[in-house]
């Protein structure tokens, strides 16, 4: 996967005007769901590799105040998504939803923009089913925001979602066995 997004990357024009062919451009003005989920054109998105902070779930800020997670990672996407207009890949179709694969311009460089997300502390490394990181990328640079406290990470009670998310799945798999 990391030789492909190399050879994606040296691919890709240095120059932005609109989305090459194959990609699409993200833009200001679709329906974000979450931190890492979009709906554009009635077809739904996804960061690949992503997990953002569940909506719902709170961290407490410096003012002791009580933040929902899932808005703070949902607004972070937004802002980039206005300030940076990233190209996306869809990269693999499943359960109706499309994964993508977007990069960011700044200044004259393109980025991951799910690895800037994970950088910035505001979405993490998406797990499988094994525990185990989609990107493995991701999750060395999940290790390096949560060592830096970068983002929600500065927070002392901010959850890894997927800690959340095996916890609720463990519920419905002993609630189902008794």
């Amino acid at each position: 996967m990391r030789r492909a997004l190399s050879l994606l990357l040296a691919l890709l024009p240095t120059s932005v005007s609109a989305a090459p062919a194959g990609y699409f451009d993200l833009l200001p003005g679709v329906t974000l769901e979450t931190g890492d989920t979009w709906v554009s054109n009635g077809e739904r998105f996804r960061l690949y590799g992503v997990q953002s902070c569940l909506r719902g779930t709170a961290y407490t800020d410096k003012h002791g105040q009580k933040r929902d997670c899932g808005e703070a990672s949902l607004a972070v996407l937004a802002a980039y998504i206005k300030d940076t207009k990233p190209v996306c890949a869809p990269v693999v179709k499943k359960d109706g939803i499309a994964y993508a694969v977007c990069y960011a311009t700044v200044g004259e460089q393109r980025l991951d923009l799910a690895n800037v997300l994970i950088t910035s502390g505001y979405a993490f490394a998406a797990l499988n089913g094994e525990g185990m990181p989609y990107h493995v990328p991701y999750a060395v640079a999940e290790k390096l925001a949560r060592d830096k406290r970068a983002g929600l990470w500065q927070f002392e009670d901010v959850q890894h979602p997927a800690i959340l998310l095996s916890r609720e799945v463990n519920a419905r798999t002993k609630k189902a066995d008794q």
